[in-house]
């Protein structure tokens, strides 16, 4: 059966997937100090951290419309996916949901699916992998989305961020507890609950301090990790990511480990210096 996979721009694409024309990206648009920047193959990640390190206010995304998912979804493919970031962090999963149920009003007949990925960023790429696997293995469209939405709710994601700005611009710290930590240097190790929403793991005083703690929760929680594909994307720092990777594989193995560079969404959720972790 031919498919089709379209991931919103919080999804980072590997280069493999960037050459396949069954992969697609949705674009979100970021705003930053009133201008408004597309999260598509122009996005200039520097440029962009620049803009909001001098900008006062928090920068801002705006969701893919649901004319711009229908016209994803509408194509000669035979199984449609969409996989989007979290539905508690974005309305990016009820505008594919509206632009799919748009398409089905004149095209009844269509089967198009919507995953929320409870996740954002590296956890997007790695559903979309996954349901690759399936179609290369020939299930039909009810199993790729039960063996989906199961493998969707074993995924844990991690993330320790070097840069508290956003969190203090966004009112998810205080300007008081975010100056504390910051005189401190005292890093949060950071979460993903069940449903999606982002949590508070423990924090340490020090990124490196962070990074073992992170590690450390991974492999006290990861289960079955042999038969799993390790996910890390960072913020403009692949050492630290890499460091962080050999840190994981010394303690427990894996099927597969890909890390990727944030795009523009997953850049201004981690901020400079962020790395995230999807098992």
């Amino acid at each position: 059966m031919s498919f089709k996979i379209v991931l919103d721009s919080c999804g980072e694409m590997t280069e493999e997937m960037k050459r396949d024309p069954r992969f697609a990206s949705a674009a979100l648009v970021l705003e930053v100090g009133g201008e408004s920047i597309v999260d598509d193959e122009t996005f200039n990640q520097s440029e962009f951290l620049r803009k909001v390190a001098a900008c006062p206010e928090c920068p801002k995304s705006s969701c893919p419309s649901p004319e711009q998912y229908m016209k994803e979804f509408d194509c000669d493919a035979e199984h449609i996916y969409a996989v989007t970031l979290s539905a508690e962090l974005s309305g990016s999963y009820n505008s594919a949901q509206l632009g799919r149920n748009l398409l089905l009003e004149t095209k009844p007949d269509k089967q198009i699916y919507v995953f929320n990925s409870r996740s954002a960023s590296v956890g997007e790429t790695l559903i979309a992998k996954k349901i690759q696997e399936c179609e290369e293995a020939g299930m039909d469209f009810r199993q790729v989305i039960d063996t989906v939405e199961q493998y969707i709710a074993g995924q844990n994601t991690y993330f320790v961020l070097e840069n508290l700005d956003t969190l203090r611009k966004n009112g998810r710290l205080s300007l008081v507890k975010a100056f504390v930590a910051s005189a401190l240097k005292i890093k949060p190790v950071m979460g993903a609950t069940p449903e999606g929403t982002i949590c508070q793991l423990d924090q340490a005083r020090g990124i490196n301090k962070a990074l073992v703690k992170m590690v450390d929760f991974i492999v006290k929680e990861v289960k079955d990790s042999g038969k799993k594909t390790l996910g890390i994307s960072h913020c403009n720092c692949p050492e630290r990511a890499e460091l962080v990777r050999d840190a994981i594989l010394e303690k427990i193995s894996v099927a597969d480990c890909i890390v990727l560079d944030t795009a523009g969404v997953s850049s201004m959720y981690a901020n400079d210096g962020g790395v995230i972790v999807v098992i």
